[in-house]
């Protein structure tokens, strides 16, 4: 019980962290900051930052790195970083952090599909637990649907004190760039949402979950760099200031380091509690469907 209120208490902790690394992101956005390279320096010192827990906790740890690792590790770079949190950032700059956080909602609907499609969560109907997981899947789209065709009439603008003429007449317009702004936060969601799926797979073939995201926030470095260096040249903006945009990589690296933390803990403490013993192995299919049902109750930012 104690360890489960544990493990509430940290998710509760990286949802608000999320929240404000959002309204610091977009912040940074707005002032200029390239979303390309926000992504390469959050990932830098992610990588730095786990990279010393990994040799604080797991330096007796010998796991070894096979091909089919390193695969997985790229290819979760690719979904994290390249996919992932360019086009969150992408999205963010022509939306807002209210509607970044409110989409969130649809992460664990995601990784319940992807789940499904996999055969990592069954799927009973005629069980409630069944219905319960359905039904909310589909509200959870409904609610994302709706926050991204419907923008009502403004209430409370910082304009409103200049322009009262226009706060009670104004028709709710249908803006093209919120539009696709919520459609790359999309996007990027369900791309962690696989990530998150890939990385339980990968992290049963490879014990060392710190390592691991070292490794992974690494590979999520290199590419992003390629990826910046091709589609922003400017030299400006890799120039980094005492200002929010420093406030923001140091944030990110923050966000990366605790929800890897989030994550290490459910594994470990899965691996732990309900790991048994069949044949000398873990029931891996058993501790795949634990996995899933807790990231699609309680939904954590990568």
């Amino acid at each position: 019980m104690e360890g489960m209120m544990k493990a509430y208490a940290l998710c509760i902790f990286c949802n608000v962290c999320y929240g404000v690394y959002n309204i610091i992101s977009k912040v940074s956005l707005d002032n200029g900051m390239s979303s390309y390279v926000l992504v390469v320096y959050g990932h830098v010192f992610a990588t730095l930052t786990t990279a010393l827990l990994a040799l604080l906790f797991e330096r007796k740890t010998h796991a070894k790195i096979s091909m089919v690792i390193l695969r997985d590790i790229l290819v979760l770079g690719i979904l994290g970083s390249v996919l992932g949190r360019t086009l969150f950032y992408v999205g963010l700059k022509d939306t807002s952090p209210a509607v970044a956080s409110a989409l969130t909602n649809l992460i664990p609907s995601m990784t319940f599909v992807l789940a499904f499609l996999c055969r990592m969560e069954p799927l009973d109907i005629s069980k409630h637990s069944a219905q319960a997981k359905v039904g909310g899947t589909v509200i959870a789209l409904a609610g994302a649907t709706l926050m991204t065709l419907y923008k009502g009439c403004v209430l409370i603008s910082p304009h409103s004190a200049y322009h009262p003429q226009h706060t009670g007449t104004s028709k709710p317009q249908l803006n093209k760039d919120w539009i696709k702004g919520c459609v790359m936060i999309l996007v990027s969601y369900l791309s962690l949402s696989a990530f998150v799926i890939l990385q339980i797979f990968t992290v049963k073939r490879y014990p060392a979950p710190i390592t691991l995201t070292s490794l992974t926030c690494l590979s999520g470095t290199l590419l992003s760099a390629i990826m910046a260096a091709a589609l922003d040249h400017k030299a400006s903006s890799w120039r980094l200031s005492w200002d929010m945009s420093l406030v923001a990589v140091l944030y990110s690296c923050c966000g990366n380091s605790a929800n890897s933390c989030w994550f290490v803990f459910n594994i470990m403490g899965k691996e732990k509690g309900e790991g048994k013993e069949i044949d000398g192995g873990y029931n891996t299919s058993s501790m795949h469907r634990n996995e899933i049902r807790k990231i699609t109750t309680h939904k954590c930012g990568y």
